[in-house]
């Protein structure tokens, strides 16, 4: 809850800062912790989080002398949620953070003078990478199509169920 009071006055400062003043400091500054910075940090946590427990699980099966095959089930079984976790924290970084680590390089380029191929390439990239930053709130349907099972049996249930009742109403209203 703290984490997201502090986003709301950092965004709200930063607008009126643009706004108002025509600051643009603070906007790479929030750009730079809220988009770079936290991801990243969420991914590292992330990736400690799998290692721990994976770990964990390792030690457990070892320590209370589970039998080969249990313990096969049981790894196999937690690896769906660590390559979630981490595809999830990747693509995160990933979409997230490029577009406006861009923006703050070609920023940063035109503060100083930089003119010429380079400096175009970085306008070019950036313009492309903050719309395909917009993907970051619609990824998570697509990792849990990929990577879990539950959800793909459950998406086919749900589309079999509307498919069908759109075949029946379909039909009772030809007769």
């Amino acid at each position: 809850m703290s984490l997201i009071l502090v986003t709301i006055t950092a965004q709200v400062i930063n607008m009126i800062c643009r706004s108002l003043a025509h600051v643009h400091v603070l906007t790479i500054m929030y750009a730079v912790l809220f988009k770079a910075i936290l991801p990243v940090a969420v991914l590292v946590i992330n990736m400690v989080v799998v290692f721990k427990v994976r770990r964990a699980a390792i030690n457990a099966a070892a320590n209370l002398g589970v039998q080969p095959h249990h313990h096969q089930s049981t790894s196999s079984s937690s690896v769906v949620p660590t390559v979630m976790l981490v595809a999830t924290s990747l693509i995160y970084v990933l979409l997230y953070s490029t577009g406006d680590m861009l923006g703050v390089l070609a920023w940063l380029l035109d503060y100083s003078g930089v003119r010429g191929e380079a400096s175009l390439v970085v306008h070019k990239t950036s313009e492309v990478a903050w719309p395909l930053s917009y993907l970051v709130f619609a990824y998570n349907f697509y990792i849990y199509l990929i990577t879990g099972k539950t959800f793909r049996s459950e998406l086919y249930k749900l589309f079999c169920c509307c498919l069908s009742s759109c075949c029946c109403s379909a039909a009772a209203a030809a007769v």
